[in-house]
């Protein structure tokens, strides 16, 4: 019996690790980047031209997303593709990938009467349903007697953004 040990032995070992090799000589499957319909996980720090910090998910939960679904920004999405996990990589995403150029088109003037009764103050930002049923955060940019000045374009409308981005997994 002992004599079959051995070579049983022998052959579990070879199978395990491969022919002639030890366990570090044995390749590993690569992972596969990321691609359009994988759901990713992703930390992000995101800044301004000039540096300035905007946003990041450090000290949070990491922010996890289908790609190709919309819910993030085209130039974010875009950076993501073909990333593997663990990698990560600075990318810088103009306004037109972004959130778009700054447009005046967006900024209304809105009677008192059809707002909430509440003081309206310059910078004061909330939610708000547009004509077209999307809601939409609006920053009141004047007030009137009568109106209420409101800016519904995106904070980050007309800005050119930079995203440092860590690819945690893809799920």
């Amino acid at each position: 019996m002992k004599r079959y040990l051995v070579p049983v032995v022998l052959i579990a070992v070879i199978l395990m690790y491969g022919c002639g090799g030890s366990p570090e000589a044995t390749p590993s499957p690569t992972a596969q980047p990321a691609e359009v319909g994988d759901t990713v996980r992703v930390d992000y720090t995101g800044t301004l031209e000039d540096g300035t910090q905007f946003d990041s998910s450090i000290g949070r939960e990491p922010l996890q997303f289908t790609i190709g679904d919309g819910q993030m920004i085209p130039g974010f999405e875009n950076a993501i593709i073909g990333m593997e996990p663990g990698e990560t990589k600075t990318v810088f995403i103009p306004m037109d990938e972004a959130y778009g150029p700054y447009r005046e088109d967006l900024i209304k003037e809105v009677p008192l009467s059809e707002l909430p009764d509440v003081q309206h103050e310059v910078g004061m930002q909330f939610y708000k349903i547009t004509t077209e049923g999307y809601m939409v955060l609006v920053t009141v940019i004047g007030v009137t007697e009568d109106s209420v000045i409101l800016d519904e374009n995106h904070p980050l409308a007309g800005r050119d953004l930079t995203f440092e981005i860590h690819l945690i997994e893809i799920l």
